[in-house]
């Protein structure tokens, strides 16, 4: 009964620490989203910020999306083209990068580097910032790290995803056929002519809304994990890998709601 009852016990603490947990999260997301109108009250010194995090969260990492997409574009088509033109369904390609491309790779991979660097990287610099008594001082003189901090960051990912979705759809489109045409030579209108006849507008508008959900919710999560860093420089890394765990995981939460919502 006593190994029972602490058992019993440990659990019941166990949960109600992460309802603790989730209630703080989410007074922290209302708290950016309520920021928001702030941030285009202030200075040039929040733009700068907010311009330093496009540059590398979309900017650099521009190189790694064009190699891995037009990769798995030209592997897409070579192997979808070589396979269904033996059964006559050589249209079927069309469909297959839509759903492929559109739909699912060009949002999860971009979602997955930029959790890879910009995500670890918010992370750790807010969680020093804390370490080195940075967001004490800001405080100390009336400024929010929210709207400071948080904000311009959350901005400046939100847009680089969407920018390197659409730059992840053209490059992995059009590079994968110049890839492939090298060895299966496929006429460039005739290509793109059947390709546009097989995308739709839900499937951009379903894009677009994941790229703005996935790049919301990895800066919010990164900025939340750095910001709950308690003085000690060991928590730092800690922090880190749970911002890169609780993003991966949402992004995928929020990927299957959305397929499941628009298209089923």
């Amino acid at each position: 009964m006593l190994v029972a009852d602490s058992f019993l016990e440990q659990l019941g603490q166990n949960v109600r620490s992460s309802l603790r947990a989730y209630i703080t999260f989410l007074s922290f997301a209302a708290a950016v989203i309520a920021s928001f109108p702030k941030f285009f009250k202030q200075t040039q010194v929040g733009y700068l910020v907010l311009l330093r995090q496009v540059l590398f969260t979309g900017y650099e990492a521009l190189s790694i999306v064009v190699l891995i997409s037009v990769s798995i574009g030209g592997l897409i088509i070579l192997e979808g083209y070589s396979i269904l033109a033996n059964f006559g369904q050589s249209d079927l390609l069309y469909v297959i990068l839509v759903s492929v491309i559109t739909r699912e790779l060009s949002n999860l991979l971009t979602a997955f580097i930029i959790v890879a660097r910009s995500g670890t990287a918010i992370a750790t610099e807010l969680g020093n910032m804390v370490v080195n008594h940075e967001i004490d001082a800001l405080l100390s003189i009336g400024i929010s790290p929210i709207s400071y901090l948080v904000v311009p960051r959350t901005i400046g990912v939100v847009v680089s995803l969407l920018v390197l979705n659409v730059y992840f759809n053209i490059t992995g489109i059009l590079g994968g056929w110049m890839v492939s045409n090298w060895f299966y030579p496929i006429d460039f209108n005739v290509f793109f002519s059947k390709l546009l006849a097989k995308l739709t507008l839900v499937d951009i508008s379903a894009s677009i809304l994941k790229s703005m959900l996935f790049g919301f919710a990895i800066a919010i999560i990164s900025s939340f994990h750095g910001l709950q860093v308690n003085f000690a420089s060991t928590e730092v890394p800690q922090r880190t890998i749970r911002a890169v765990v609780y993003s991966l995981t949402m992004v995928v939460i929020i990927d299957v709601a959305v397929v499941v919502l628009i298209y089923l």
